[in-house]
């Protein structure tokens, strides 16, 4: 069987994500065949595979550090966060049933099973796994179900590495505290801690990454610096920025402002990933009305809960603005769970059970939800440009016979909508509709001829490899890959004496 490695963080949003992807970019570019995998993400970020699996967009970005195309293995479980404490799970790419935090709990021993069988057989097919936590791998109140931290290192027998991030503070107690905290048997496979987020001279670090090995017999791998510009496909809203940077200077003589409303069950917002990516495009979420004053494009992105969500864009006001935005003749994009916020009403019995309800009304359509999710990887054509996205919803769309068609979905005057999530990543299609945007708003703005979206992300995960490569010891993590965990790592009280 192959080699694998469980990178674990002590926090959320420590940085396992683009750690395990610089993982696998920094092998496949040693030649060897590698695989991400996750046993359970928690993300309203997903995205559908080749073969009509939903899985989490993290590791499609991981499968592509690999320059391998994702597959539902990569991801068994995953869990889309809705409203009232519940997630709908998806197993092996599927939907299978809405659960709380509590009534999943009974479900997780059949998971695990689901969740060990996937990763045998991907180590069955690559030379190497490297495996992503979720979370902490310390939630002692989790820990006795566990099936995607140590519950799975402990049953595939997985060294693990532990990620903290140095940027948020208190690093040295959330590393040696996330060891001490767990029963013996999780301590012996935990073989050393990575860095990450570091700003600053390492050398100011070394004192305290000596005690620390000095307190828990376990190495720091390494110091990953801070690196800005890196944003990818991150897993859930704590990774969306709220103000926009520009990646560069526009290549006409105005700035396109976009205004994108920050849903408190936003998903998929790596749908705008490609336009912050474009020279002299300023992309701005917000949730508040005034925040949309100077926005030339205004943008309802995808949501868990489209109702939910459409009745806080009314309760901020942000409703009242966009319809007055359009009704000046602004530019608006909807996509998915934004193009059904766009439509006359919404009928939906299966998610919210709000039954029919009015929607914003800025397009001549109307939106029933069905009980079976709908997973594609769609192509077609739009303002002469071929485009190719994916969709994952269960609300359907009827457009008036009368409707000008835009992708799959429907354009009235300056108001635009779609189901397809991606079709901004197609730099052809890209570029015709911020033209239209520039035409329509009286902007200077040109957009900037040679922007490769693709190539933007194929460089980000070169990035990635290279931190890995550069400021990680990579000959112990060959040699934890291939032969695990050292036997005689010390244990750590409190934990020590469990059990």
């Amino acid at each position: 069987m192959s080699g694998a490695l469980l990178v674990a963080g002590t926090t959320s949003d420590a940085g396992k994500s683009v750690v395990t992807a610089g993982i696998c970019r920094w092998l496949v570019r040693e030649g060897v065949s590698v695989a991400p995998f996750k046993a359970q993400n928690m993300s309203n970020n997903s995205m559908v595979t080749p073969d009509g699996a939903e899985i989490g967009r993290a590791q499609v970005m991981q499968a592509a550090a690999a320059r391998v195309e994702p597959e539902a293995a990569m991801n068994p479980v995953l869990l889309k966060p809705g409203g009232d404490n519940s997630s709908q799970v998806v197993v092996l790419g599927r939907a299978v049933a809405d659960v709380t935090a509590l009534s999943y709990r009974p479900m997780k021993a059949a998971l695990l099973e689901q969740v060990l069988a996937s990763l045998a057989d991907l180590r069955s097919r690559f030379d190497v796994v490297v495996c992503e936590g979720a979370g902490s791998p310390t939630e002692i109140n989790l820990r006795a179900d566990d099936i995607a931290n140590m519950g799975l290192a402990t049953a595939a027998d997985l060294p693990v590495v532990v990620v903290g991030d140095i940027d948020r503070g208190g690093l040295f107690p959330a590393l040696y505290g996330t060891v001490a905290l767990m029963p013996p048997a999780d301590q012996r496979l935990v073989a050393g801690f990575l860095v990450n987020k570091f700003r600053g001279d390492v050398r100011l670090l070394e004192p305290g990454l000596v005690e620390l090995g000095r307190l828990t017999g376990r190495p720091t791998l390494g110091v990953l610096p801070w690196l800005g510009g890196l944003e990818l496909d991150v897993e859930d809203s704590l990774g969306v920025p709220t103000g926009g940077t520009l990646t560069g200077p526009p290549h006409g003589e105005d700035v396109l402002r976009v205004a994108v409303a920050r849903l408190p069950r936003l998903s998929n917002f790596t749908d705008l990933d490609a336009l912050a990516a474009e020279p002299g495009v300023l992309v701005r979420y917000v949730t508040r009305a005034e925040e949309l004053a100077d926005a030339d494009l205004v943008v309802l992105p995808g949501t868990r809960s489209t109702v939910a969500d459409l009745a806080w864009l009314r309760e901020t006001g942000l409703a009242a603005a966009v319809q007055r935005h359009a009704a000046a003749g602004g530019p608006v994009l909807g996509i998915c769970g934004g193009h059904q916020m766009l439509a006359r009403t919404i009928t939906d019995d299966v998610e919210s059970r709000a039954g029919t309800v009015p929607a914003l009304g800025l397009l001549p359509t109307d939106v029933r939800f069905a009980r079976e999710k709908t997973l594609g990887r769609p192509t077609g054509a739009a303002l002469g440009e071929p485009v190719s996205g994916y969709e994952i919803h269960h609300g359907v769309v009827t457009v008036d016979d009368s409707a000008e068609p835009f992708l799959d979905g429907a354009r009235a005057g300056s108001v635009a909508g779609t189901t397809w999530h991606g079709a901004l990543e197609n730099d052809g299609f890209r570029r015709a509709f911020l033209t239209e945007v520039a035409r329509i708003t009286g902007r200077r703005f040109v957009p900037a001829p040679g922007t490769d979206f693709a190539a933007v992300r194929e460089a980000r995960l070169d990035r990635l490899g290279d931190l890995v490569a550069e400021h990680a010891d990579t000959a112990a993590l060959w040699r934890l890959i291939e032969s695990g965990a050292p036997p005689d790592l010390p244990l750590l009280p409190p934990g020590s004496v469990a059990g």
